[in-house]
């Protein structure tokens, strides 16, 4: 009788799953049957533009010969943000840097200003100032950029040596 219970109650899940895509499919369907009916480069330029809407964002990379001289001319204009975490900071840090862990960076963004600035001790940046990310190796430094980007800063770099390649390229210990 069990059995039977599950069997019928199965049965009756497919056929709701089964009505709910009939519903949608003659949508997709008039979709399909529309891009169609386009030319070729038509259909091209669709495609491209969804595309770059699905598309992952990459920031410009930076390398250590572009970083080395803003390292020693800071500007208040221009962020250099650490985005390891605070205990991995304390093996060193490339000059003139601010810490803000990726952990913390979506909100940090979202703060006000003043906020901002009593909390991590530096003026928050503004969505066009230059900021240059980097972590340890560059995993980190890529997703902050992108955190970044979609919270709409515009002037965004990427730092993907990290410290490991500036602590190679210095002679510093690296821990």
């Amino acid at each position: 009788m069990l059995r039977l219970a599950l069997t019928r109650s199965a049965t009756t899940a497919r056929s709701a799953v089964c009505a709910r895509t009939a519903a949608v499919s003659p949508r997709f369907a008039l979709q399909l049957r529309h891009e169609s009916t386009k030319t070729t480069d038509e259909r091209r330029k669709v495609l491209e533009a969804r595309d770059d809407l699905q598309r992952d964002w990459d920031a410009k990379v930076i390398t250590y010969e572009e970083l080395k001289p803003k390292t020693l001319q800071p500007s208040p204009d221009k962020y250099l943000i650490d985005v390891r975490e605070p205990d991995e900071v304390l093996q060193g840090s490339i000059p003139s840097a601010v810490n803000l862990p990726l952990s913390v960076l979506s909100n940090a963004l979202h703060l006000p200003a003043a906020e901002f600035k009593e909390k991590y001790g530096f003026e928050k940046p503004l969505p066009e100032q230059e900021i240059i990310f980097y972590c340890r190796s560059g995993k980190r430094s890529t997703t902050a950029a992108d955190v970044a980007k979609r919270n709409g800063y515009t002037n965004i770099l990427n730092y993907k040596g990290s410290w490991l390649e500036w602590t190679s390229r210095e002679g510093q210990k690296s821990a």
